[in-house]
């Protein structure tokens, strides 16, 4: 498993896809922790907007921008397993690792692991955005314990959407329907179903409604506990993992 580990490493460093994916994490997550910055304490058109930046509730909103950043990772992940079938390579990876699911079990592991220095990376841009702007505008908020358990929780997105990731390119194989379905799904679904009425109830068990719970509930409808949400959010992971690898093994290889 070790070796597996590492040819997929090696398989990622080789190439510029996780530079061009981390610094659009980090620009996505430093864009907002500006954006947000910049407009905390104005009220908007339909009333108060972000918090102020004396407001506790301004530092769990701007420290949990990062996991917004989660759809580049979960990208990463999609690609580490669909390149294998889009520069046709499954063949030969499959013939000298007969097992498939150990094939699958190497890239959840590798990207699981990849994941958590990336993630620091976007974190740690977060905070110094937030720091260095918030303190210009007089009021730094301070990195007590509530707010590095949101950044802690904001990290925790990001590593499970990348095993996501490489659970739904298990499942689904095509790289590009892949990447534009999770898009469609995140950006398009989720937001529909949370804003229906009828249905605003289910969001809280999709992965938006796990991340919300996990990261900050501002301005959220209702949502889980944070350490439901947390299960929640791994329990995703798992069944992408174990599905993806149950298929990827008995299908096959074209």
């Amino acid at each position: 498993m070790t070796a597996l580990v590492r040819a997929e490493w090696t398989k990622l460093f080789t190439t510029r896809v996780w530079i061009g994916l981390l610094l659009g994490s980090c620009a996505l997550a430093g864009g907002f922790a500006a954006l947000f910055t910049g407009l905390a304490g104005q009220d908007g058109e339909d009333g108060p907007g972000i918090p102020a930046l004396d407001d506790p509730e301004y530092a769990e909103v701007v420290f949990s921008v990062a996991a917004n950043a989660s759809v580049f990772l979960l990208i990463l992940g999609i690609i580490g397993m669909t390149q294998e079938y889009r520069h046709r390579t499954a063949t030969p990876t499959f013939l000298t690792t007969p097992r498939r699911g150990r094939v699958v079990a190497a890239k959840l592991l590798a990207y699981g692991a990849v994941a958590v220095p990336m993630a620091l990376v976007v974190l740690a841009v977060t905070v110094a955005v937030v720091l260095v702007y918030a303190g210009a505008r007089g009021n730094a908020p301070s990195l007590d314990a509530d707010n590095l358990q949101t950044l802690a929780a904001s990290g925790l997105v990001l590593v499970v959407f990348t095993v996501i990731g490489v659970g739904v390119g298990a499942l689904v194989r095509n790289q590009v329907g892949a990447i534009v379905g999770a898009l469609v799904y995140l950006n398009v679904i989720e937001p529909i179903v949370s804003s229906i009425g009828a249905i605003s109830g289910a969001y809280k068990w999709l992965p938006g409604g796990a991340v919300q719970a996990v990261t900050s509930d501002f301005e959220a409808p209702d949502l889980l506990e944070p350490w439901q949400g947390a299960l929640l959010l791994l329990a995703y992971g798992l069944v992408a993992a174990v599905v993806g690898t149950l298929l990827a093994s008995r299908r096959d290889v074209v």
